[in-house]
């Protein structure tokens, strides 16, 4: 098989995303905290125009990335009243849409989620789940990853959290 041929059968984008962590209204501007559409109850919440989710940002640019498709930010811009707020479900669930009609399904997913503090472990196998239904895969093509930032810089001293996203499509 040549590049050109595998290339034809395979597609791998790759996803990040930043969010700031602040209190929710009044004393912030943050939101409550979601993490691949799994609420955590902590203190402080993500900034953003949607529910800021970074994990699902991450996933679905990976999705777009892997097409050669614009950006979440220009797919879903924040300064269209339609996505304030809006759960980033909808953007992951679009992305998908996108893959299946370019005749490509979801191979597999590996994410990796940097905070310091709410810890994800209780919630991983959840987050996986809710990832894999999304993605209309199998759980065991799904993975999630939790890290600390060791103290260093905004992450690593609670002040935001990032995602890391790769996905590999393949053709139908």
């Amino acid at each position: 098989m040549t590049a050109d041929q595998l290339w034809n059968h395979i597609r791998v984008g790759q996803g990040w995303d930043l969010h700031r962590l602040e209190p929710p209204p009044p004393a912030g501007r943050g939101r409550p905290m979601v993490v691949g559409g799994v609420p955590f109850d902590h203190e402080t919440g993500p900034v953003g125009h949607s529910d800021a989710d970074v994990l699902l940002h991450a996933v679905t640019d990976a999705l777009l990335g892997a097409l050669g498709l614009a950006d979440i930010g220009e797919l879903f811009p924040d300064d269209d009243p339609v996505n304030e707020g809006a759960d980033s479900a909808r953007f992951v669930r679009e992305a998908v849409r996108l893959v299946h009609e370019d005749g490509w399904v979801v191979g597999n997913l590996d994410t990796t989620v940097v905070l310091e503090r709410p810890h994800l472990s209780p919630l991983k196998d959840q987050i996986r789940e809710n990832l894999a239904q999304l993605l209309d895969v199998h759980a065991s093509r799904v993975n999630v990853k939790g890290k600390s930032h060791e103290g260093v810089d905004a992450v690593g001293s609670g002040e935001a959290i990032m995602a890391q996203a790769v996905v590999l499509l393949t053709r139908l």
